[in-house]
């Protein structure tokens, strides 16, 4: 399998309700016999409840591959991500944040991100001690990606968020809110690795389905919102 390409299954955007009742067992299964690895990219409850993150778990025991992901900002409503990820880890699935997985061959590396804009929009590190806590968040967290990705030893891996690193995978989106959905400094840190083969990212539920980092890597956004229309299911199947 090393030297094979590795079915990776992506879905964003979930948000898991507490009056759910297994809402994703029966396509968390059909998706164990499509691909090789599953990965959640963020929003994975409505407002991060831990009876959301605990049906969520049961669903995810259905799954006969490995679960990897990471949160998105609905599961930091209720103040308490790190339980929702305790809930979710408990259930045997790798929570993406400070450090890097390798399943066949395959690294895979990824964290929230963060709002912060693109371009001329993107808001810089001055003035009101608010704003500058606000540009540092967004900095943090692509200081976390891009050393989760240094630690990647494969010639292959994927980079997964919440938030989207371009411009491109929002279009559809109001340009008002552009800023609010991700920032360039997450493609800066992705475009600094050869290995990067392929960016997954939810948030955007009306935005592209593919887009590019500045040199060129693909991006993915794979809200379930932005899949369904387009391929008639909530989740896309990437070979890497």
């Amino acid at each position: 399998m090393a030297n094979s390409k590795l079915r990776v299954a992506a879905i964003g955007d979930l948000h898991v309700m507490e009056d759910s009742v297994a809402p994703y067992r029966e396509l968390f299964t059909e998706i164990s016999s499509e691909a090789d690895v599953l990965v959640l990219c963020g929003d994975l409850t409505n407002f991060g409840k831990t009876t959301e993150a605990e049906i969520l778990a049961e669903d995810i025991r259905a799954c006969s591959i490995p679960v990897l992901g990471v949160l998105g900002n609905h599961d930091y409503e209720c103040g308490q991500p790190e339980e929702v990820a305790r809930i979710l880890h408990e259930t045997g699935m790798i929570v993406l944040d400070e450090q890097a997985h390798e399943i066949d061959g395959v690294g895979f590396a990824g964290v929230k991100g963060f709002m912060g804009g693109y371009g001329r929009g993107e808001l810089a590190q001055f003035g009101e001690p608010v704003a500058k806590a606000f540009v540092q968040e967004a900095m943090n967290e692509a200081r976390k990606l891009e050393n989760a990705l240094r630690t990647i030893r494969t010639d292959r891996s994927v980079a997964v968020l919440h938030y989207s690193p371009t411009i491109e995978t929002l279009e559809g989106e109001p340009e008002v809110i552009f800023q609010y959905l991700g920032s360039a400094r997450l493609a800066d840190a992705i475009d600094r690795f050869e290995h990067v083969k392929a960016v997954v990212h939810g948030h955007a539920h009306h935005g592209r389905y593919e887009g590019k980092t500045p040199l060129g890597k693909p991006v993915y956004n794979v809200a379930q919102f932005v899949l369904k229309p387009l391929f008639g299911k909530p989740y896309v199947v990437l070979e890497i």
